[in-house]
């Protein structure tokens, strides 16, 4: 049998990351980081975060589950250049039964401006059948107890940005955008 893990009754709001650095190899032709890398160190912040809360990269071995990304909007704010440090912050916007909310900031570890955010939905996985399923009763818990801490945080502004082009009244595009409809 599978052995339970406790909730703690203390959880960082928001949950800060260890430090990682810029790698050279991500520095693209532009000199800054390349796109990619920035979810490089948003995925290691993943594993950190929610180690605390029994769902870490044991969790897979262990239970037999895993959780997966399902959906991702990154807004890239500020470059990131080789050998700069980054801290991850992530917060824990909403759950269900099978699904995670999150969102997280990439910020300069010294300085602290943010590079990168990032909004995430991912789904609770059983490994044996690839069908998204409920999470155990602990990790519920554990859940609760994050969400609690970070209910507490302010919501960020970039949660549920919209991406598109923003035309002006009368263009021969306007109508796309107002209705959704496509020629």
């Amino acid at each position: 049998m599978t052995e339970e893990r406790a909730a703690s009754i203390f959880f960082f709001a928001p949950f800060v990351s260890s430090a990682q650095r810029v790698e050279p190899d991500w520095v693209d032709y532009n000199g800054h980081m390349n796109m990619a890398y920035y979810h490089v160190l948003f995925d290691r912040a993943v594993d950190e975060a929610f180690e605390v809360v029994g769902l870490g990269p044991g969790y897979r071995e262990e239970r037999q589950a895993s959780f997966f990304t399902a959906e991702t909007h990154t807004l890239y704010k500020r470059e990131l250049t080789a050998g700069e440090a980054v801290r991850v912050t992530i917060q824990l916007i909403d759950y269900d039964e099978k699904r995670l909310h999150f969102y997280q900031e990439a910020r300069h570890a010294a300085e602290g401006w943010v590079a990168a955010c990032c909004e995430n939905l991912s789904l609770h996985i059983d490994m044996a059948s690839c069908k998204v399923a409920p999470f155990p009763e602990d990790i519920l818990g554990n859940l609760a107890v994050m969400r609690a801490a970070h209910a507490r945080l302010e919501m960020p502004e970039a949660l549920g940005r919209i991406m598109g082009l923003h035309r002006r009244e009368g263009s021969p595009h306007e109508r796309i955008y107002a209705t959704g409809a496509r020629r």
